[in-house]
């Protein structure tokens, strides 16, 4: 499934907890179903959202990692609601089905991108290596070029 299949499904069934926490009675046990259902359900996507941006395949990982367990969070707030009559019906039946299915797939995700790790032999940084700083108007031993002109490859070096 691709990421904007998952993001759109993260972002409706956060849209559909909402929806259905309006519906909660007033009393203490259920305000605090709310607050924690809602928390976990719209947290799932955005921790997905920032995977997205992610800066390295290990980052990737983590935060679809973090996404994943907020959706299992809201599970459990959805099968609490459930079993203690807080909230019953057809609704909150298929947000329980929908919460599922949402683990399996970033559950899913979340293998697919270890196996890729593994396969690829090394962690895949997108941080560039640090140049060692040879002072300003330092030449390169050797090759008659200061810090001010561009040198590429393993003699790179900067001002």
């Amino acid at each position: 499934m691709k990421g904007d299949s998952i993001s759109e499904r993260l972002r409706r069934f956060a849209a559909d907890v909402v929806r259905l926490c309006r519906g909660m009675p007033d009393d203490i046990a259920a305000k605090h179903i709310t607050r924690q259902l809602i928390r976990a359900a719209t947290g799932g996507g955005s921790n997905y959202e920032e995977a997205r941006g992610a800066e390295s395949r290990a980052d990737f990982i983590h935060k679809v990692g973090v996404a994943n367990k907020e959706v299992r969070e809201a599970l459990y707030w959805l099968r609490l609601a459930k079993e203690a009559e807080v909230r019953t019906g057809e609704g909150i039946e298929r947000l329980v089905d929908e919460a599922d299915q949402l683990v399996a797939i970033l559950t899913s995700s979340i293998r697919t991108a270890k196996l890729n790790e593994s396969r690829s032999g090394a962690r895949e940084s997108y941080v560039a290596e640090p140049v060692p700083f040879r002072g300003i108007g330092n030449r390169e031993p050797g090759t008659g070029v200061g810090n001010s002109q561009l040198v590429t490859g393993a003699n790179a070096i900067t001002e």
